[in-house]
């Protein structure tokens, strides 16, 4: 990592297909929907997105490159571990949250109803207050892939506190 600082700021983005046959899973939560997203691992874009905002707020190497998606052992992979993962390496480094902001973009479905429970999920994951995490979700205004539903993203902006 490089120079010590008493704050970092990661950004994270994802995107991935949606096509009919895959499960739907959002900020670590099973969602009933027609389709779901097309991944090497479980295609959970929030925590991908998790991930590397905090990876990429202590100048690591992105989500991709520790979990390859040509590495067989990743295949159908819980997303939950990479975050794990990505909050060793936080603690290690003398970091914790000090607040995530979460932009889900997608048509359908909506997600208003499972905010709460993504918001706690994703509080536990990061060791922190679920005061500290905020989930919003915005649609595409059915414009290009996303609009038409064939397709999920996600920004995570994220700071980092030293202890």
């Amino acid at each position: 990592m490089s120079k010590e600082l008493p704050y970092r700021i990661g950004h994270g983005f994802d995107l991935h297909r949606m096509e009919v046959g895959y499960d739907l899973i959002v900020g670590g939560c099973k969602l009933e929907h027609d389709m779901g997203c097309v991944a090497h691992s479980d295609g959970d874009v929030v925590l991908h997105s998790v991930t590397d905002a905090i990876l990429g707020a202590l100048g690591l190497e992105d989500i991709g490159q520790l979990f390859p998606d040509n590495d067989p052992k990743f295949k159908g992979a819980d997303s939950v571990l990479f975050v794990q993962e990505a909050v060793r390496r936080m603690q290690q480094a003398g970091y914790s949250i000090g607040n995530m902001d979460i932009t889900v973009i997608l048509q359908r479905p909506k997600l208003s109803p499972h905010k709460l429970a993504m918001r706690e999920k994703i509080a536990a994951l990061l060791q922190c207050e679920i005061s500290q995490v905020n989930l919003k979700g915005k649609t595409h205004e059915k414009v290009d892939a996303i609009g038409e539903g064939r397709a999920i993203a996600c920004h995570v902006v994220t700071m980092l506190v030293k202890h």
